[in-house]
């Protein structure tokens, strides 16, 4: 019987933890993603063409090239932390999220943008804007 109890326990944890980590969603990975500077996991969300926001200048890019500039920017830029400020959208809808973004090249007013394409989310704007 306690045997019974304790596989019981451990599967209602697992499935709890399961649960957890598909709720977090893309929103949370955009932050995890800008909380470690990983470029890489932050590629991944990506929509076909991102407008990316840097230092004032604005510009449309493929995915291709908004991989390069995050890998360049983050290179550049060690991340300390990010701490983040405000999150919105409509439930189910498009989504946003605004931070402070601490590097090593300096602090960074970030913003992100997530659209609703299908089931998923993309990530379609970035901006790093100088504080």
């Amino acid at each position: 019987m306690k045997k019974l109890i304790v596989v019981l326990g451990v599967f209602l944890l697992g499935g709890m933890l399961t649960a957890f980590t598909l709720l977090a969603g893309p929103f949370d990975d955009v932050v995890n993603a800008l909380k470690k500077g990983d470029s890489g996991n932050l590629s991944k969300l990506l929509d076909n063409t991102v407008e990316i926001n840097m230092a004032g200048r604005s510009n449309s890019y493929s995915k291709a090239q908004a991989e390069i500039i995050l890998k360049d920017f983050f290179g550049k830029n060690t991340v300390k932390t990010f701490e983040l400020l405000h999150k919105g959208g409509p439930e189910g809808g498009s989504q946003f999220g605004v931070g402070n973004l601490s590097t090593s090249g300096g602090n960074f007013r970030t913003s992100f943008f997530l659209q609703k394409k299908g089931n998923a989310f993309v990530l379609n704007e970035l901006r790093f804007e100088n504080k």
